[in-house]
């Protein structure tokens, strides 16, 4: 089984998040025999954003691109290279400002290439990263599951099952700047079900 873990927090190892993806990875390396983690830190190492120049060389054919256009498409490559492989995914979706991490964005941004990982059809799109399990652990200092102000739960099924991911299950560590005993009985729940998930 190969497993990509992507965090996305600016906080790195020190983020909620990153650290219940960790628990969850480990949890699920337990279960199965022989486990390939790769693990993409989006703070350590931030993809590039999609510009211009990026679009340009992504429409330009693979000959025609000069030494920097290349090396651009080449970023991309490897971050589809990665979502390819996996058949688990373990993604952290901080809540900032009532949006994913721009970290975030650049990395959907860069996997989601039509010809590649979707394709369009005279039945409509098809997405070409099939047949994987996602995890998302999203966490936020309020509290905006089954409200109205959770956009970045439907952007992110959204966009998973555009492109071709729809097994995607969503653990929740929510309120966590909201004082008193509601940080630890946030975690405590995401423990819980991650404890579960990983059984």
């Amino acid at each position: 089984m190969n497993i990509l873990q992507i965090n996305s927090s600016i906080r790195a190892e020190n983020a909620y998040s990153s650290r219940l993806a960790d628990s969850l990875v480990a949890g699920l390396r337990q279960q199965a025999p022989a486990v390939q983690l790769a693990v993409r830190d989006l703070a350590k190492t931030p993809h590039p954003l999609l510009d211009e120049a990026a679009l340009i060389a992504l429409s330009t054919p693979a000959e025609q691109r000069n030494p920097a256009q290349a090396q651009r498409v080449a970023l991309d490559d490897a971050l589809i290279a990665e979502i390819q492989q996996a058949d688990v995914v373990v993604l952290t979706a901080p809540m900032y400002n009532f949006g994913i991490p721009a970290q975030l964005k650049a990395w959907i941004d860069a996997i989601a290439r039509a010809r590649v990982t979707f394709q369009y059809t005279e039945n409509g799109v098809e997405g070409l990263l099939k047949n994987k399990q996602v995890f998302v652990i999203q966490t936020a200092g309020g509290k905006h599951s089954g409200t109205e102000t959770d956009s970045q739960s439907t952007y992110l099924r959204t966009v998973l099952g555009f492109l071709g991911m729809t097994d995607v299950t969503f653990i929740y560590a929510e309120g966590l700047a909201m004082g008193g005993d509601a940080e630890q009985l946030a975690l405590q729940a995401a423990a819980s079900q991650i404890a579960a998930l990983a059984a």
